[in-house]
């Protein structure tokens, strides 16, 4: 249960100013309603030192305009190889090094594009252990290193 206290006005500050003319805000300036302008107004102008101090590079432009931009075209998560064994459960992981040390020639699929990753790099290490990668693209060392354990590449579209 929240209890909201309310300000009662025998204790506002006003209080204290009734019989001062200007209520503390001065006879010469005025308190007018806004005098520099409202909200961001006169950055390039009156408020030009503020704008140059606190917000530098707020005005102008950089780089080079891209007509309709479509972002869908450069979407490509991108996954390392040594983040690909927790793409599968834990069961499966187990199960799959048992089968590597058996010799058995059985090898787990892992469907990158699956899990919402399109490219393969190569950073890290891959358990010695076969395994089938299916992915958009594959850099030229995760190819290798996924070849390397006895594994395979596999493109999809």
């Amino acid at each position: 249960f929240f209890v909201h206290s309310i300000m009662v006005a025998h204790d506002k500050k006003n209080r204290k100013k009734r019989g001062h003319v200007s209520a503390g805000h001065g006879r010469i300036g005025k308190h007018r309603s806004h005098p520099g302008g409202r909200g961001n107004a006169g950055g390039q102008h009156h408020h030009r030192t503020l704008m140059d101090k606190f917000h530098p590079g707020y005005f102008g432009k950089v780089g080079m305009r891209h007509f309709h931009l479509k972002r869908n075209q450069q979407f490509c998560p991108t996954i390392n190889v040594d983040r690909l064994w927790h793409l599968m459960s834990e069961t499966d992981r187990t199960r799959a090094l048992d089968e590597a040390k058996k010799d058995s020639g059985v090898a787990p699929v892992i469907d990158c594009v699956a899990h919402g990753y399109h490219k393969v790099l190569g950073k890290g290490r891959l358990p010695h252990a076969p395994v089938i990668v299916k992915a958009k693209f594959f850099s030229k060392t995760a190819e290798k290193m996924i070849k390397e354990a006895g594994g395979a590449c596999v493109l999809t579209a």
